[in-house]
């Protein structure tokens, strides 16, 4: 029944895509997939042997970012954003967070399906359904991936549920610039078998030194998100899910992030963050 789900969502999306060359025109598509049905850490070797390089294993200071400088160009200053705020990004993993979550009723019966029938089987985009799934915390590992240099491709963010120790997210952090593009977009791909979704966020500094990342609405080859599926060749569609993420400071000097999904113009899910240095 799984294989059939599985094989099913994938004809699916080549069927309401297109084709891509991901050695070619649409390479900043090219993005780590899963050999299996469940996603394991399977997918880091591969991609780390893929660049000729390494996994970097237990690296304390470690960060989804190596510097948030590679996102500068017009709109972009990183030496504007609030030093906690940098801080979290390039040493991640020097972090912990504690995690709320709130659903719309009227998207939480299609998440609670989508959850029971990929998500928590897969262990990948498991979205926590009720505000008690977070209530124990949520581990988060930083795991960079280097190439034959020593250069971070990338660095694979996994998150999993303290309570019931199932991974909700695995997904590979870097930056990338999108065709005509002025300046990078923080680039996040999440593995699935055979193919991956993938988002692509706008960063810009708000005024209070505070960071917004958005994936807008657009055209295809624009900031957004995109499924890519690898079956019968390449295909990409772009989907109408659009995510804002706000990371600032609050009065107290505790940082915090706003994150918020909408499919089209509707918020399905807003999520809230408290980050804390690890003592």
């Amino acid at each position: 029944m799984h294989q059939v789900l599985d094989l099913g969502s994938r004809k699916f999306w080549r069927l309401t895509g297109r084709a891509v060359d991901l050695d070619g025109r649409e390479r900043w598509l090219d993005a780590p997939v899963s050999h299996s049905s469940k996603v394991t850490s399977a997918w880091l070797e591969a991609e780390a042997a893929r660049h000729g390089g390494t996994v970097v294993e237990d690296d304390p200071t470690a960060g989804l970012l190596p510097s948030m400088a590679a996102l500068d160009g017009p709109g972009f200053d990183a030496r504007r954003l609030r030093p906690e705020i940098r801080d979290f990004y390039e040493n991640t993993a020097a972090w912990q967070m504690e995690v709320w979550t709130g659903w719309s009723p009227l998207f939480w019966p299609a998440g609670e399906l989508v959850a029971r029938l990929w998500g928590r089987r897969v262990e990948q985009l498991a979205l926590p359904m009720r505000p008690l799934d977070v209530a124990h915390g949520m581990t988060s590992q930083v795991t960079p991936i280097r190439d034959h240099r020593g250069v971070q491709v990338a660095a694979a963010w996994t998150r999993t549920l303290r309570r019931s120790g199932r991974t909700a997210f695995s997904g590979a952090y870097s930056t990338r610039t999108l065709p005509g593009a002025d300046r990078a977009s923080v680039h996040v791909a999440f593995p699935l078998e055979s193919g991956n979704v993938q988002v692509f966020l706008r960063p810009s500094v708000v005024d209070d030194g505070g960071l917004l990342m958005e994936s807008p609405s657009g055209a295809f080859g624009q900031d957004g998100a995109y499924v890519v599926v690898r079956d019968a060749g390449d295909h990409a569609a772009r989907v109408p899910l659009h995510e804002r993420f706000h990371v600032y400071v609050d009065p107290d000097g505790v940082p915090r992030t706003d994150h918020e999904l909408r499919l089209w113009n509707a918020s399905a899910v807003r999520l809230h963050y408290k980050l804390g240095r690890a003592r």
